[in-house]
């Protein structure tokens, strides 16, 4: 394979990365525990918090209400992650790129 090929070839790489990076950037991904949900977009970026049966809480709660934001939100963000890393883990063996 000569240098111009290679180079294509890197190019038509390049492309497709992009682009599946902009398909992951503009999906929404929800994080779930038993009482908040959470929507965050592929960059990470949180759009939505839901609490359910938001009448119950007092304001003792609200320490356990933060947690389950926390693990809403870890949720939300592996799944974005994991996506991640399914569609863009082809790449990872071409050496200077990660």
């Amino acid at each position: 394979m000569n240098i111009q090929a290679m180079m294509k070839q890197a190019q038509a790489l390049q492309r497709d990365m992009i682009n599946i990076k902009k398909e992951i950037d503009s999906k929404s991904f929800v994080g779930e525990s038993s009482l908040v949900k959470v929507t965050v977009k592929g960059t990470k970026e949180v759009v939505k918090v839901e609490i359910n049966d938001k009448d119950n809480f007092e304001k003792d709660d609200l320490e356990i209400l933060e947690d389950m934001i926390m693990v809403a939100l870890n949720d939300a963000f592996n799944k974005v992650d994991k996506e991640t890393e399914s569609k863009m883990g082809k790449f990872s063996n071409i050496p200077g790129l990660f």
